[in-house]
């Protein structure tokens, strides 16, 4: 009996998915069948303009002919051998990472929560091995507010209680300062803090900025008490806040960069943890491990990503494209319910003073997508492909939207 090809309608796509799926995710309803570049197309052929990029996952732009063409050419030829045997890609795909990152050596994972994880176990082992912390005592610090994954151990440290409720007891180990504050980090500081684990812009919390010279004071705090400075830039990084790392933006180089989202440029889970061979050389055999990270397919697609935001210049795309979007906004909107319109790079919050929600769902029927965050702030970080007329329409848009 031959099987019906047609296309399935969108409610019915949406119905299936709510009684099938956990729902551990409130999408907007729109149904996403095809995409290139900024633009993404629902299941009724209706066109839209993706200002989320997957939270930066996208920084390449959907479908990227390089990246795809990388993609199909890795898989035919091998997509997986595990780390029980060597391939040809994970090599190349560890220098070249390891050379963008200024660093030395490169941990392979496959998502960003694995990369933290894995960071967290690098931090502490170090400190051990390295440092001399008192077995079992090791500490690292981290800040309110701070986003970094939904593993157990991740969760365990986070501020928001909506990600605590229900899935304890959690990991010890952890302190929490506030974000951006140098003097309560140096407070915190005590002989057993192997690292300060910390994102440059708190991007779920809201696009949250530190004060200007903050990661200059926090590098100096921590080489004075040799502690590990730990910059999860899974969203910041790779051309984001208009340089290839958000630390970079005040010349500053961690210890560790965590790394995940557009490190394959939306294609295939990749993550990765970049240091020096005294922190990731911690690491013997057996003592830590994945099936798939590393894996040649996966290494294949991060070159070309990376390569992409390379040769075509997408940090410098977002230091340009972004000025003049913040501006443009700045000037446009002048809605009572905006609080502030703050942004680095392709990176942009309009904070309320009501959900904004509402606001993403009017957005959303004029055709550009958008997500709300910490449920009172939009978050706009369109891929850095972009060109500047889509942006112009985006910003009419939200000019319609907040009349």
């Amino acid at each position: 009996m031959a099987h019906s090809t047609a296309p399935l309608p969108a409610e019915h796509l949406i119905a299936m998915e709510e009684e099938w799926g956990a729902h551990n995710y409130h999408p907007l309803d729109i149904v996403v069948e095809r995409a290139a570049g900024a633009w993404v197309y629902d299941a009724e052929g209706r066109k839209y303009l993706d200002c989320l990029s997957a939270y930066s996952a996208l920084n390449q732009g959907h479908c990227h002919p390089r990246i795809l063409s990388a993609l199909r050419e890795q898989a035919e030829r091998v997509t997986l051998t595990s780390r029980a045997f060597r391939n040809d890609q994970l090599p190349l795909f560890c220098q070249e990472l390891a050379a963008l990152c200024r660093m030395q050596m490169v941990l392979p994972m496959n998502t960003g929560a694995e990369a933290v994880e894995t960071a967290i176990k690098a931090a502490r082992r170090w400190g051990y091995t390295k440092k001399g912390i008192t077995a079992e005592k090791a500490e690292i610090i981290v800040c309110a507010n701070n986003f970094h994954g939904r593993t157990t151990t991740i969760v365990g440290f986070s501020s928001e209680e909506g990600y605590r409720d229900g899935f304890g007891p959690f990991t010890p180990g952890f302190v929490t300062v506030p974000f951006g504050d140098v003097a309560a980090l140096e407070a915190a500081i005590t002989p057993n803090t192997a690292a300060f684990l910390f994102e440059p812009i708190q991007c779920e919390a809201g696009i949250l900025i530190p004060p200007a010279g903050y990661l200059q004071s926090v590098a100096s705090l921590c080489r004075k008490h040799n502690v590990l400075m730990m910059a999860d830039e899974i969203q910041t990084g790779l051309g984001r806040t208009g340089a290839m790392f958000a630390c970079w933006r005040e010349d500053v180089q961690p210890d560790v960069f965590i790394l995940g989202k557009a490190l394959s440029g939306g294609f295939y889970p990749v993550s990765a943890v970049v240091s020096s061979r005294e922190v990731l050389g911690v690491f013997s055999p057996g003592t830590h491990g994945s099936t798939y990270g590393g894996n040649p397919l996966a290494c294949a697609v991060a070159r070309a990503a990376v390569k992409v935001v390379v040769e075509e210049d997408l940090a410098r795309r977002a230091v340009e494209l972004g000025e003049w979007m913040l501006a443009d906004l700045r000037a446009r909107l002048q809605h009572p319910a905006i609080q502030e319109i703050r942004g680095c790079g392709l990176l942009i919050a309009i904070d309320l003073r009501e959900p904004a929600r509402p606001f993403c769902e009017k957005l959303m029927k004029l055709g550009l997508l958008c997500k709300e965050t910490h449920s009172h702030v939009i978050r706009l970080a369109p891929p850095l492909v972009i060109s500047r007329d889509d942006l112009d329409w985006a910003c009419r848009q939200l000019e319609e939207v907040f009349r």
